[in-house]
């Protein structure tokens, strides 16, 4: 269910506010040991800390290749200009809680059959571990899968195929909604893929509270997406908005020219959630004042990296509220 209504039920959003990223300065880092257990099998995942900020970071040269043999010494992390010490830095396959956001509006009916299968392929050429679930959305958004979360591909493939494309596009709404199910998941690490092809036209919510919304969850969004350039205003719109949302998470916009090339995205997508690095750190400012605390990663290239080296990861983060009760 999503944000405590049933399937095919619309969803509610939260009030919108914003903090801007600035530039980093340096200053003296401090931090406490880090936290962590191996998960049984192999595999490390971090316990549950509040106060810890954790980063997933992809590095890709300027031809889009991930670069796999950094080590902690050539990123620097900077928490509102102030350098921050890392408690934790990995490189491993992290198994994710995994939303699909899937576009069900009346312009989307003839592209359904391909986005389907590109969304499919996407789960396969992900973590087996990972948990899934699958949001349509029109101008109301459903959660199409009879429990919260499967990795089963038919399972998947029943929900994506509840097609009845029609209505609006309630593209925040269900991105809202999409955020406060993945707070149901037992992954670390959380991601939505978002598949669309028009700009919000029935939401009641707005793009600056799904902003808000994704720093509080550390979602990434990966976005898709399949805008009619012949409508240039609507178009520029809907690449603004995608590509802000990916941008302020950490993940990737793509605008594919045709449907036929989705799904070959959505591979590329899933390679770049499992070739990240993990990056940890207990923040020098641990004021529990709910306020937005922008983040900046630097990347110290090594010297047998001759082509130009970039790192993406989220813009920021909100710090936890203290309660009455603490």
């Amino acid at each position: 269910m999503i944000a405590g209504m049933g399937p095919r039920a619309a969803g509610a959003g939260v009030p919108a506010q914003e903090g801007a990223p600035r530039p980093p300065q340096a200053g003296p880092p401090a931090a406490p040991p880090a936290q962590g257990q191996t998960r049984p099998g192999g595999g490390y995942v971090l316990r549950r800390d509040v106060n810890l900020v954790v980063l997933y970071a992809s590095v890709v040269d300027d031809k889009g290749n991930f670069i796999p043999n950094l080590e902690q010494d050539n990123f620097r992390v900077f928490e509102d200009r102030v350098e921050q010490k890392m408690a934790v830095f990995r490189r491993e396959d992290v198994p994710v809680t995994l939303g699909l956001v899937v576009d069900n509006s009346g312009s989307m009916r003839d592209k359904r059959e391909k986005v389907n299968a590109a969304a499919l392929t996407f789960v396969e050429t992900s973590n087996p571990q990972d948990e899934v679930f699958v949001v349509n959305f029109n101008d109301e958004f459903f959660l199409d899968l009879d429990k919260d979360f499967t990795s089963d591909v038919k399972e998947l493939r029943d929900a994506l195929e509840r097609v009845d494309s029609r209505g609006g596009t309630a593209l925040f709404d269900a991105l809202i909604g999409s955020m406060d199910h993945l707070r149901k998941g037992t992954r670390d690490k959380k991601a939505l893929l978002l598949i669309t092809d028009g700009v919000d036209n029935a939401s009641r919510r707005t793009l600056p509270a799904v902003v808000q919304e994704a720093h509080k969850s550390g979602a990434l969004i990966y976005a898709v997406g399949l805008l009619d350039e012949e409508e240039k205003s609507h178009a520029r719109q809907g690449k603004r908005d995608l590509e802000r949302l990916a941008t302020e998470t950490g993940g990737m916009a793509f605008f594919p020219h045709s449907v036929e090339e989705v799904q070959a995205i959505c591979a590329e997508i899933a390679r770049d959630i499992r070739n990240q690095y993990v990056i940890a750190y207990y923040p020098t400012n641990q004021a529990k004042d709910g306020t937005f605390r922008s983040v900046h990663v630097d990347l110290v290239k090594p010297p047998a990296h001759n082509r130009k080296l970039s790192v993406r990861t989220r813009l920021g983060y909100y710090a936890p509220k203290e309660t009455s009760g603490d």
